[in-house]
């Protein structure tokens, strides 16, 4: 069983958000696209408290993009993002929802983030999403979304070292850049931890046959 897992296609990685990923609205019709291709589809969705550890504004004097520790662990500051119950942070208006299965909620604790659709950035807490997949019997899983560099590549780590067989869709995927060829190198280390790295056409003509 295969199936498609849509990373964080919120309004505020998207333009005119909170914190755009550059060229993110370019793979919502590519999203669109690629769910006719799967019997199964599934969404992550960052759900933070308003007073999340992740935001630069929760440490007075701390600016967006700087490194701290946060729960012993190198926390990025980002600015304030998909707070729970905002508009920024519900899923793609344009974000073809009728073949959605089921969205599994992210970075809901306060005190520590949560890159991964599978767990928190410490592995404490598990979002369900690698029970579910189970129970359906899904032994392969193929990602796209937002952004590479971050929520796509650690969600791709953790679904490999679930025994998950893992696909990246690259050309769905946008990412961050922080600093220059973080999204390819987050593509490199996912291709060495065992990530088959696809484009769109090659899916739909494997899957779509």
């Amino acid at each position: 069983m295969k199936a498609l897992i849509l990373v964080d296609l919120q309004n505020d990685f998207l333009p005119g958000g909170a914190l755009p990923v550059p060229d993110g609205n370019a793979i919502i019709p590519l999203a669109n696209q690629m769910q006719g291709a799967f019997k199964l589809v599934v969404a992550t969705q960052d759900w933070h408290p308003a007073n999340h550890g992740s935001f630069a504004a929760s440490h007075p004097g701390k600016q967006p993009g700087e490194l701290i520790q946060l729960k012993k662990l190198p926390q990025t500051l980002w600015p304030v993002h998909c707070v729970q119950h905002t508009r920024g942070a519900e899923l793609a208006p344009n974000l073809m929802l009728n073949r959605l299965n089921k969205v599994f909620k992210k970075g809901t604790n306060a005190d520590i983030d949560s890159y991964s659709g599978f767990f928190d950035n410490g592995h404490h807490q598990d979002t369900g999403l690698g029970g579910f997949l189970k129970e359906k019997k899904v032994t392969d899983v193929y990602l796209l979304g937002l952004a590479t560099d971050y929520c796509v590549k650690h969600t791709a780590l953790d679904a490999l070292a679930l025994g998950f067989k893992v696909y990246l869709i690259e050309d769905a995927c946008r990412g961050v850049n922080l600093k220059p060829g973080d999204a390819e190198n987050a593509i490199k280390e996912m291709k060495q931890a065992g990530a088959v790295v696809l484009n769109s056409r090659a899916v739909l003509h494997q899957l779509i046959k």
